[in-house]
């Protein structure tokens, strides 16, 4: 687990070592175990490391003995020992025990079909030195991050963002079109970032590089192929042996492994599972006031099962304190209030130890969140022609007092727009309202509507889980993880987001994954083998906070209001909808915690990256 960074050298007279040095110097915390760095007339790559696997001999940049390639990679490649006796079969010799040098062989036999052999979070780029051109991927899921700059002839990569802002010919600019994208979904679904010229690799995908064209390839996609003939205890014992052996994979390390312990079913099967294999430490956060905490349900688990649970609790203090520290390493602002107890428990894990299992990733697979119960709610009614639910949309929308309004509106608009995480935080009339620039404001739905499209046969639960793991996984769940852990040098695995049971998961029917509700029936039931039945059972609750509350208080509300009240926030939004938005929240009138918080973590997250002049530059352009 590590961090890299690289550019193409078009300035032989500039002193690239030095370049390449202060860009890894920003990713540092990704990767404080060591450094590596390659340059010649034509490619500057740099290195940051976190050793945990071949503690002594996965040094990089690493090249083959050939002398013909070169790689730099984050991630774990959990079946690259497979791989290995594949490719020593093949007569390839290994000069080191890690899973790096298997990357670089297995693109000499491989080539572009390299990730498919894969197995893990990865993000790469291999350098040939015979012709000068580059292949990179990134995991089917997109674990791990990679970014990439193209304008003109420069060509900029690595794991983050801000390792960019030390090359002399990055233009930094902002992308102010992409603001009501982040205002509707709290986070950019799409390969473009809020930097201009600056994009994702998505999951997925890979690149090459040559003669100053990139060429960009998916060579994964999810695809459901549903087998309706499983039953609920095919399902759930298929589970539970994937899992088992997913686990198993997840914990192959050369330093001692822990886990993260929530409240939820999914972390705590996890951490159980793992326990069984050796005994491990697990790491809980909660807060002051037990009435938002988890630490009773995390606590009374790791005793009654016998783990050695490590509890942490945090406060205001705490949550608005390290807000700003927590938007510079998302890179991208994200507004996602778990994200901050995230990285309270990634930093006290990493006390301890260099990597802790998760359980991201199971509500999209297996069907866990509650928003997946509202077509069943709606399915009596979907069955009426769509005219007359369209009809009866329009009818409810003009008249807020009408009983059942809010089902009638919802029911009369198609799955892509009444999709939960679209206007997730602002809709379209509030965002007009709240621009500064109006003209800005768009569809927000349009962005995911091909998602959609792509899977419109299938059932409208699967179509929401597929959307899901396209955008909230990828953008919010899998960046925050990231993010948080690395930003305490801590590498972060999970079990759920594995090949194999994604391949699993896309076989089981609608009824094994969501019923009248309740939600992820067959893993449930996997882990109700094991598990006590107050944990297996308990209902979905997020990641409760509260943050709402302390918006109310005096000394926090004058706080966000002085940010409101910013020259950034001026600049961007209509100042009295703000305060307004904020008075409402603070006299109990309405709740509007997610939508003060969006604002509020934009605002910290702009002024560290766009700093002073930035309006007025924006102006000038």
């Amino acid at each position: 687990m590590c961090g890299f960074n690289g550019f193409v050298v078009t300035n032989t007279t500039r002193d690239n070592a030095a370049v390449i040095r202060d860009m890894s110097d920003q990713i540092v915390h990704r990767g404080p175990d060591d450094d590596g760095y390659f340059v010649n007339d034509r490619i500057a790559l740099g290195f940051r490391r976190l050793s945990i696997i071949d503690l002594e001999g996965g040094h990089q940049p690493m090249t083959r003995a050939e002398g013909d390639y070169t790689v730099v990679f984050n991630g774990e490649i959990y079946n690259y020992q497979e791989l290995r006796s594949e490719l020593e079969a093949k007569g390839y010799v290994f000069a080191t025990n890690s899973d790096t040098e298997t990357l670089l062989h297995g693109y000499v036999e491989w080539g572009n079909e390299l990730p498919t052999h894969l197995r893990g979070m990865f993000a790469f780029v291999i350098f040939d030195h015979v012709t000068g051109e580059l292949f990179g991927a990134r995991d089917i899921f997109g674990i791990k991050p990679f970014y990439y700059f193209k304008e003109g002839s420069t060509f900029l990569f690595g794991s983050e963002i801000k390792s960019f802002l030390k090359h002399p010919d990055f233009t930094k600019r902002f992308n102010a079109e992409l603001l009501p994208a982040y205002l509707s979904f709290e986070y950019i679904p799409d390969h473009r970032t809020f930097f201009d010229n600056v994009y994702k690799l998505l999951p997925g995908h890979s690149f090459r590089y040559a003669d100053g064209d990139l060429t960009i390839r998916r060579y994964h996609e999810i695809d459901f192929n549903i087998d309706p003939n499983i039953t609920l205890e095919q399902a759930t014992r298929r589970i539970r042996e994937q899992f088992v052996e997913s686990v198993q994979a997840h914990m192959i390390a050369d330093v001692e492994v822990g886990s993260f312990l929530s409240s939820g079913v999914d972390s705590s099967y996890v951490a159980y599972q793992a326990n069984l294999l050796t005994p491990l430490r697990t790491y809980s956060v909660g807060y002051e006031n037990s009435q938002w905490s988890e630490l009773p349900y995390s606590t009374s688990f790791a005793e009654q099962t016998g783990i050695q649970n490590k509890a942490s609790t945090m406060g205001p203090e705490d949550f608005f304190g390290a807000a700003a520290d927590i938007q510079w390493f998302m890179d991208e602002p994200l507004s996602n209030p778990s994200a901050v107890p995230l990285y309270f428990v990634a930093k006290e894990a990493s006390k301890d130890v260099k990597v802790v299992l998760s359980g991201e990733g199971a509500d999209e697979l297996f069907g866990g969140y509650n928003h997946y119960n509202e077509p069943g709610s709606m399915r009596a009614y979907l069955k009426l022609p769509f005219f007359i639910r369209s009809g009866l949309s329009k009818f409810a929308a003009k008249f807020p007092k009408v009983k059942g309004r809010r089902f009638l509106v919802r029911g009369g608009q198609p799955l892509y727009k009444r999709y939960f995480r679209i206007d997730y935080v602002f809709n379209e009339a509030e965002r007009s309202q709240l621009l500064r620039d109006p003209s800005l404001n768009f569809d927000t739905a349009t962005l995911s509507k091909s998602l959609f499209d792509h899977v419109s046969e299938l059932d409208d639960v699967t179509q929401m889980q597929y959307v899901d793991m396209y955008t909230w996984l990828i953008y919010d769940i899998l960046l925050k993880a990231d993010r948080m852990s690395m930003a305490n040098s801590l590498e972060l695995r999970v079990p759920f987001l594995d090949k194999k049971m994604l391949e699993l998961a896309m076989t089981l029917p609608e009824n094994t994954r969501v019923v009248p509700h309740q939600g992820k029936i067959a893993l449930r039931r996997a882990a109700a083998s094991v598990l006590p039945p107050q944990v297996s059972n308990r209902p979905k609750i997020g990641f409760p906070s509260p943050l709402f509350e302390w918006m109310r208080q005096p000394e926090y509300a004058a706080k966000i209001s002085a940010v409101f009240d910013s020259t950034t926030a001026r600049h961007f939004f209509n100042n009295d909808f703000l305060q307004k938005m904020l008075a409402d929240h603070v006299s109990g009138k309405v709740s509007n915690m997610q939508k003060i918080w969006s604002i509020y973590c934009f605002v910290l997250w702009f002024d560290q990256y766009f700093a002073e002049g930035a309006h007025a530059a924006q102006k000038a352009a």
